[in-house]
């Protein structure tokens, strides 16, 4: 077991990754720094970090791409680093399963802030006392002591935030939950006015558990307040389109 938490930077200019290290290293965490995509992916698997802090544009391998790959074989949490002009690559990188994101230029403190919410998230996901019920809903089915979802019988893989926020609406079905509600719940009341990260963790989330995500039977949405997770009987039909 670590004594602090290690954070891989992934970064290729040597100036903003000595800067990120040194203040990483200065607030109690443990660093490495890979330079370029392909050496991000072979330092995640061999070191196993906590926490990956991710820029978009690197050589060898854009960071998109490193992040499609981490999320094919790991849940670490990602935070990309992305520019002020760059708002597509943000949006994709949250549906490929990124964490959080920091727009350059960034101060100290609200990297820091970030990184302490993402692993708060991820560490009270792993810790939280499991319920000793099962949630069915129709083929939607949540074993809370196993933390595990099935469809139809199949498990689906689910990241620690994809699985808290389908808990939350889960314990309030048929429900709708505010934008706000859902993002003080999941990510914390810091998190107040991302709609970006509920909308693209939404998306990620019906890709997994809808049969058709663009018809979405479960996850609806209930357009400029939030969203819903409806009761389904054996005739029922989504018309959300």
């Amino acid at each position: 077991m670590r004594e602090n938490p290690l954070i891989l930077i992934v970064e290729d200019e040597p100036r903003v990754s000595r800067y990120l290290r040194s203040s990483l290293q200065m607030s109690g965490y443990d660093a490495l720094v890979a330079p370029d995509g392909v050496k991000a992916l072979e330092l995640t698997q061999e070191n196993r970090p906590d926490l990956v802090l991710l820029d978009l544009r690197l050589p060898r391998m854009g960071g998109l791409e490193v992040l499609e790959n981490i999320r094919r074989v790991s849940d670490v949490p990602i935070i990309v680093l992305t520019a002020n002009d760059s708002e597509e690559d943000k949006v994709r990188a949250l549906m490929l399963g990124a964490d959080d994101y920091v727009t350059k230029p960034f101060g100290a403190r609200e990297l820091q802030a970030r990184i302490v919410a993402v692993l708060r998230r991820y560490r009270s996901a792993e810790t939280a006392a499991p319920r000793a019920t099962i949630y069915e809903n129709k083929d939607l089915r949540i074993d809370y002591a196993a933390r595990q979802v099935t469809i139809n019988g199949k498990a689906v893989h689910l990241t620690p935030t994809e699985y808290r926020l389908l808990v939350t609406m889960a314990e309030n079905t048929n429900r709708v939950l505010t934008h706000d509600y859902l993002l003080a719940r999941v990510w914390g009341a810091e998190y107040a006015d991302d709609v970006h990260i509920l909308r693209a963790t939404i998306w990620r989330l019906r890709q997994k558990v809808e049969s058709d995500p663009t018809n979405p039977k479960y996850i609806l949405n209930e357009p400029g307040v939030g969203y819903r997770l409806q009761r389904l009987t054996p005739d029922s039909e989504s018309t959300e389109v």
